[in-house]
């Protein structure tokens, strides 16, 4: 049989191969930036083109004025048209006087605004930039410029050149601008060499690096995915990870099956085996603390965490047991004569709480709104007075403080200046052997106090010294870890005063029948929002659909809250569930910032990713800053904002904080928080939006934590399925902590 000749074919590409180009041009503006993964939407202007171009890919933060060279395809976006997907670029010299304008005014040089940058070039044209690097001193020549400005740019100048190299090679790793700013600060010249040498390090030094990009530029540097290093910092990150969910420790099971997650990628697998291993090699080490558990897995803590705990816990105890000497009848005749002197009485369970805050060393008064806890506070501290004891007051945040203050008469501060904070040692300077005077301490908002700050304050207490503990367990825990309050108080080893009466006076605030009503599991009655509504707590159905729930927002700030006495921008704050969707606090910010606080030429910004911060930006602290003496959740406002300098002033209660551009990822915008960050402050009226969007988080104590921030309007907005699925959901996240446990002695 004879076969055909096989026809010999030749490969050809497919007919829709994306065609590979090169450009270069001109930043002309940021459409948008993503900070965490760097991917960037951008519109180049390149020559002899009648339009702009849009550029898509990942970038360092990358700003107007810039000059690229970007290789990579053409791609049609089917709603946008076509778009250049970069894959590689470069920074280029600007080629035009246009373009040297935008790149020296862009923010890259403290000390160069538009204007400056627009003298200068007018002045020396294309050699502007060898002017700046080689002969500065010229820079006199410009109208406007003196001396002072010159010996800025030069020195701003120096400094971009000494971190270029830093610069480039983080890019080279993926690595945005901002972070290798931050990079260089920390590890200065050495940046290079730590990076190279151990790229895990960023994860715990540099505020906003995650193990997931110190692996990236761990992977490029050529570190195997198998080495022992790497799962080191992995099991590292994972308890990390859980602190950050208010977990001091982690089952065995659970470290080493998050390790397992973190430390597989497509080509590589880690085993438990493995993971197992190197675990116990960091116990023994040191690095690590297990806590083995008679017939249960063993608990592994950060050394921290763990000393932290067993020495809070023995504090504690020791504490407790001071005997005081107290002349009861004596206590009871004044409690009658200070009620009677003022005309009031006092529950069965709030006078019992003013006897025992003359004889118990350490006290929890707890109870939901509108139960008497302020009053009681004041009457605990007014015999206190009476008694001729020194008193210390303070609140984990500045606002709770304030208003401990203004209800005592006394002075009250946060729990951070209490206890003076050093940032030369990164401690405070209270401590067992620099201890507090005061002879007895109230702290307020007891629920917000965290492990490591709770253990701070027991340091610092006098051996002889009595505290109170005041707040409400039916709220959210703190943002950091641990859950102090309610384990002191399931610890059944520390006396408890709980305020379950709500007063008359109080029951005529349907915020605060509400607020009960939730946290007994029932579905709050709520009056509709009307035109002329006539109580306190109001509702809003606000659709199923979260675009419609943006709308009514909107409506509410610009004409509701007006017509009820509320300024808007200095009254009200949004409370969401969560940072995610339209209805969350990142695009709620956005669109209340264009609303309450418009761009105009008298308000300049700077911008950093794709948020914008704009002069009289309501602005939200995301760390603790030691060093600014600015923490977590505190809520400020720009009061000053300078381009040229590059840099802005946050007034927080009245005082005034600097930073420049750098450090910018340590705040976000406040027009919308989170209702976890909204912990220990009051505001006139608060605006909580509830779809079932939020599903994942809505629960019976985040619903009622956010209500009862209101202190005299709460509007809620969402579908009456979202409230009532929040009125269910008793999700109270378990916290993995060892505290009362350690206080009972098992």
């Amino acid at each position: 049989m004879n076969l055909p000749k096989q026809r010999r074919q030749t490969p050809q590409a497919p007919m829709d191969e994306p065609k590979r180009d090169a450009l270069t041009g001109i930043i002309e503006r940021i459409t948008y930036h993503a900070q965490e993964s760097g991917y960037t939407v951008a519109r180049l202007q390149t020559p002899r083109a009648k339009e702009l171009t849009t550029i898509v890919g990942n970038f360092a933060q990358i700003q107007p004025g810039q000059t690229l060279r970007v290789e990579g395809i053409w791609k049609e976006h089917p709603k946008y048209g076509p778009q250049f997907q970069v894959e590689k670029y470069a920074e280029t010299k600007p080629a035009t006087l246009t373009g040297l304008e935008k790149y020296l005014g862009s923010g890259l040089i403290k000390g160069v605004g538009p204007v400056t940058a627009k003298r200068i070039v007018a002045h020396f044209g294309l050699e502007t930039l060898e002017i700046i690097e080689g002969d500065s001193e010229r820079l006199l020549e410009v109208p406007g410029i003196g001396a002072k400005r010159v010996r800025m740019i030069q020195k701003a100048w120096a400094e971009q050149q000494a971190i270029k190299e830093v610069m480039l090679f983080l890019q080279g790793q993926g690595v945005s601008t901002t972070y290798a700013v931050k990079i260089y600060k920390q590890y200065g010249d050495q940046s290079i060499a730590v990076v190279t040498d151990n790229p895990y390090r960023l994860a715990e030094d540099i505020f906003g690096v995650g193990f997931l990009t110190a692996d990236k530029i761990a992977r490029q540097l050529g570190i195997s995915p198998a080495s022992k290093f790497r799962y080191r910092a992995g099991i590292f990150y994972c308890l990390t990870e859980s602190a950050d969910q208010g977990h001091c420790y982690l089952p065995a099971g659970e470290l080493i099956e998050a390790a397992i997650a973190k430390l597989t990628v497509p080509e590589f697998e880690a085993t438990e085996e493995t993971v197992g291993a190197v675990l116990a090699e960091m116990g023994e080490k040191g690095d690590l603390i297990p806590e083995p558990l008679e017939g249960e897995e063993t608990l592994w803590f950060k050394p921290a965490f763990y000393h932290t705990e067993v020495s809070l816990a023995r504090r504690l105890r020791e504490q407790g047991r001071q005997s005081l000497t107290v002349d009861l009848p004596r206590v009871e005749n004044w409690i009658d004569r200070f009620t009677a002197s003022r005309n009031i009485e006092l529950s069965e369970e709030q006078r019992r709480g003013v006897i025992l805050s003359a004889q118990s060393p350490v006290l929890i008064l707890t109870g939901g709104p509108g139960t008497g806890k302020t009053f009681t506070t004041r009457t605990i501290v007014a015999l206190w007075q009476a008694m001729g004891k020194k008193i210390a007051l303070a609140a984990p945040t500045g606002r709770a403080a304030q208003r401990l203050g203004e209800m005592t008469g006394l002075e009250a501060k946060t729990l951070h200046r209490l206890l003076e904070f050093d940032p030369a040692k990164m401690g405070f300077k209270r401590n067992e052997e620099n201890p507090l005077p005061a002879e007895a301490v109230v702290v307020d908002e007891a629920s917000m106090v965290d492990l490591f700050l709770a253990h701070s304050l027991l340091k610092a207490l006098a051996p002889t010294a009595q505290l109170l503990l005041v707040g409400d367990i039916d709220q959210l825990p703190s943002v950091g870890a641990g859950n102090v309050l309610k384990d002191l108080i399931n610890s059944e080893q520390i006396p408890v005063v709980r305020l379950v009466q709500v007063f008359r006076q109080a029951q005529a605030s349907a915020i605060i029948r509400a607020a009960h009503q939730i946290n007994r599991g029932q579905y709050p009655q709520l009056e509709p929002i009307t035109d002329s509504p006539q109580g306190d707590c109001l509702w809003h159905p606000g659709g199923a659909d979260p675009e419609e729930g943006v709308r009514i927002i909107q409506d509410l700030l610009t004409h509701v809250l007006p017509r009820q006495g509320f300024d808007p921008r200095r009254d009200a704050q949004v409370l969401c569930p969560m940072q995610r969707g339209l209805v969350g606090t990142r695009n709620l910010n956005t669109v209340i910032q264009e609303l309450l606080n418009p761009p105009g030429a008298d308000k300049p910004e700077i911008q950093r990713g794709h948020t914008r911060f704009r002069l009289g930006d309501r602005v939200m602290q995301l760390k603790n800053d030691y060093e600014r003496e600015v923490f977590n959740g505190d809520l400020g406002l720009i009061t000053h904002l300078d381009r040229v300098e590059q840099e802005l002033i946050i007034t927080y209660d009245g005082r005034g904080v600097k930073y420049d551009l750098a450090d910018l990822n340590e705040i976000g915008l406040a027009w919308a928080i989170s209702i976890h960050k909204s912990q220990g402050s009051e505001y006139p009226a608060v605006i909580l939006p509830l779809y079932m969007q939020h599903f994942l988080l809505l629960s019976r104590n985040l619903f009622y934590t956010g209500l009862t921030r209101a202190k005299k309007l709460a509007l809620i907005v969402g579908a009456g399925k979202a409230i009532g699925y929040a009125v269910r959901q008793e999700r109270e996240q378990r916290r993995y902590t060892r505290l009362g446990e350690r206080l009972r002695g098992t």
